[in-house]
């Protein structure tokens, strides 16, 4: 098992065990039998829906680049039906170190499950571009856990591997931040 897959099942099973399961009884319709027929589900307690935007640090890894940090803000809108989550984002962030300050800007659509009331669990393809020195463009892959603090404010942790479209330099790409929901 590679490392990248044992890190993101132990960040998963660390995330689902840390929170709290939260019970609801069904609506349901009593019948004339014993048996109750179910009218709905409860929705999530807390609301992923609707625009939100973000400040983040990142750490970048390329042949080229070599390993470069940085901060970045991004803006992105999401929906859920039920338990099920799309989204899309706009990134930017600026980067120094390894071969020098360069900036990245990032499109990235993102679908996942609500694990819990408040913890998210996505994947994310998208579109990467270097915007400095050297000019290169790169298909990304990836994903990310989210956690709701409060209404307004979740944290997340969320890795990209960025394939190269424009260019031979992939990318290793790991970030951290925090989410201002609207």
């Amino acid at each position: 098992m590679r490392h990248s897959t044992k890190i993101a099942l132990i960040t998963l099973l660390a995330a689902t065990s840390v929170s709290g399961v939260k019970a609801a009884d069904l609506i349901s319709y009593p019948t004339s039998t014993a048996q109750q027929v179910p009218v709905a589900t409860p929705a999530p307690a807390y609301d992923w829906s609707g625009f939100y935007s973000g400040i983040y640090g990142v750490y970048q890894h390329s042949p080229v680049g070599g390993d470069q940090y940085g901060l970045g803000i991004d803006a992105g809108v999401n929906t859920t039906f039920n338990y099920f989550l799309a989204g899309a984002e706009v990134a930017v962030h600026g980067l120094g170190g390894g071969a020098g300050a360069t900036t990245y800007g990032q499109v990235v659509g993102k679908a996942g499950v609500l694990v819990t009331d408040n913890t998210l669990l996505y994947g994310a393809a998208g579109y990467g571009i270097d915007l400095g020195v050297p000019d290169e463009s790169d298909a990304l892959v990836g994903g990310g856990l989210e956690y709701a603090i409060t209404d307004n404010v979740s944290v997340r942790a969320q890795y990209l591997h960025g394939f190269p479209v424009t260019g031979d330099n992939a990318k290793e790409q790991v970030s951290l931040g925090a989410q201002f929901h609207f």
